[in-house]
Parts: structure tokens; sequence; C-alpha cells
């Protein structure tokens, strides 16, 4: 049990650190040349997924790798939500709120399943 959690919870801040350095990058990348205001939130999100897919890849082991792996998706999104709230001071709810979680943990799970699987057959 206390493995599972350990896992998740390195899983979760890996995910946000990644998350983190994508959009660090993204903002010198949108500094220096013209990228239009409308591409800013599906690349933040294509950027948040690929965080949370590489998160579970490199700390999900053992087994029931789905199920840890939705854990830490939602964990994964509803943290780096409040970060990025806090880093922007706003915060406003949607439906597109309850759609991100579901990515992610859709995201999680995947990664989750892949991770434990590559685990066992390395």
């Amino acid at each position: 049990m206390r493995t599972n959690i350990f896992q998740i919870v390195k899983s979760v801040l890996a995910a946000v650190l990644i998350s983190l350095a994508f959009v660090l990058i993204f903002t010198v990348i949108i500094q220096l040349f013209s990228i239009p205001m409308g591409a800013v939130k599906p690349v933040n999100q294509v950027f948040k997924i690929l965080a949370i897919a590489l998160g579970g890849l490199i700390f999900i082991r053992g087994d029931k790798g789905l199920i840890k792996g939705l854990i830490y998706g939602v964990i994964a999104v509803i943290v780096t939500f409040f970060l990025f709230a806090l880093i922007s001071w706003s915060i406003s709810f949607s439906w597109k709120f309850i759609l991100e979680i579901v990515l992610g943990a859709i995201a999680g799970g995947v990664s989750g399943i892949i991770a434990v699987n590559i685990k066992k057959g390395a």
C-alpha cells in the first residue's frame, strides 16, 4: 500500500514538473514567434496529457497500473489546475475542467497499463 502511494505521489510530482517545463518552453516560443492566442489552450492541453503520460511511464511499477494511473491522472490534473490558477491569479471552473479530469484519468490509466507491462517485460 505504501509503495503504491509513493508511486502515485512521485508520478503526480513528475507530471506537474514536466507540465511546468513544457509551459515555460512554450512561453519562450510564444515570445519568439507570433503564435495565435487561440493555439495556446490546445497546446497546453497536449502538454498536460503528455506530462501525465510521461509521469506514469517513469514511476508506475508493479501491478494495478490502471488503477494507479487513473488516480494519479486525476490528481495531476487537479494539482496542475490549481497551480496554474495560482500562477495566473485567476480561477474559473467550467465543464471543460471535467473534460480535463476525464482526459487526465485516461492518460494516466493508459500510461499506467503500459508502464506496468513494460516493467514486467523488461
